[in-house]
């Protein structure tokens, strides 16, 4: 199945990822995720967008303020793709380069 396809409706969007409809709302409000319209007007979600707003739902739980989820997420989501790029067009992502491994941090 193609993961942007809209292929959800709130109800089962919100039951998916576990958080109600207000919150899949909230997040179109702050422009993370815009999602397609039916026929009828109801919005429809894609599992990406679904992916990204269970992402975010993880940071809030971490004690971030929605606007900071949302930034974060919308980065990291641009990192991936670009790291997805980078591999397409036959480059390698190396380890210090590859986001998803945290880097140390020393003091001094």
């Amino acid at each position: 199945m193609d993961r942007d396809s809209p292929s959800y409706s709130m109800g089962r969007a919100a039951e998916m990822i576990g958080v109600t409809a207000a919150f899949l709302r909230s997040l179109d409000e702050a422009g993370l995720i815009e999602p397609e319209r039916s026929h009828g007007g109801h919005r429809r979600y894609s599992r990406h967008q679904l992916d990204l707003a269970a992402r975010v739902r993880v940071l809030l739980n971490e004690g971030f303020l929605l606007t900071a989820a949302c930034r974060i997420v919308t980065l990291e989501d641009r990192l991936e793709a670009a790291h997805r790029h980078i591999r397409e067009l036959g480059g390698t992502v190396t380890p210090d380069q590859d986001a998803t491994i945290p880097t140390q941090t020393r003091r001094g």
